[in-house]
């Protein structure tokens, strides 16, 4: 079984650990990403009406999470805090395991803060304004695209399992990977993106991954 990891170098180690004994392993990082300065970030949070009153703040990925205590100083005394994810998730917060947009369900009181990348979707933001709240997105980090060299896109040809961590990333890949591949997604958002245009998807990341992928 040949297995290609495409998160960044030094984020596939965990991923390694839930691969069957024996797997083929390349790795061919899809996208890089540009965080931004603390500095920058809190001058948006402060540039906002609702700066020091956000009742709900989502965290919605794990690249966001290290931002926790810059955004703390714009929350209200009772606000909650809510994660796409485990991987996005710390101690007490209301973890929401299918995507983005099944937190909407979760969150009862404005204003909401949206922490992420600079181009979030935009279900969740939607859908809570639906339900009457006011809703701000800041962003601490931009994805960008990584250019494949012809022997990045050979190697992923010829893979038989592909992890997926986010729907930038399955725009990369997506024309270099075999249909007959199975590309393995963390959960609904990025199996949202992979679903429409390729059939063999596996959702969940986890150790259960091993037997899964050894019974392939």
């Amino acid at each position: 079984m040949h297995v290609v990891l495409t998160r960044e170098a030094g984020q596939n180690e965990t991923l390694k650990s839930w691969l069957p004994k024996g797997a083929e392993v390349s790795e061919i990082p899809l996208t890089t990403t540009n965080y931004f300065d603390d500095d920058e970030v809190r001058a948006a949070l402060e540039s906002s009406e609702h700066f020091g009153r956000f009742r709900s703040l989502v965290v919605t990925s794990a690249r966001s999470a290290s931002y926790r205590e810059v955004v703390s100083s714009a929350l209200a005394h009772d606000a909650i805090t809510l994660a796409v994810g485990t991987a996005s998730a710390s101690d007490g917060d209301v973890v929401g395991q299918g995507g983005a947009a099944d937190l909407a369900t979760a969150i009862e009181h404005g204003p909401v803060l949206l922490l992420g990348a600079r181009s979030m979707r935009e279900e969740l933001p939607g859908l809570l304004r639906a339900k009457g709240l006011d809703v701000t997105s800041v962003a601490c980090y931009e994805t960008l695209p990584v250019t494949l060299s012809n022997e990045d896109e050979a190697t992923l040809r010829r893979a038989d399992v592909v992890f997926i961590g986010a729907p930038s990333a399955w725009l990369v890949g997506a024309a270099s990977i075999s249909p007959d591949a199975w590309v393995v997604v963390p959960g609904a958002t990025t199996a949202s993106a992979v679903n429409p245009t390729h059939d063999r998807v596996l959702e969940g990341w986890g150790p259960d991954l091993r037997e899964v992928l050894a019974a392939l």
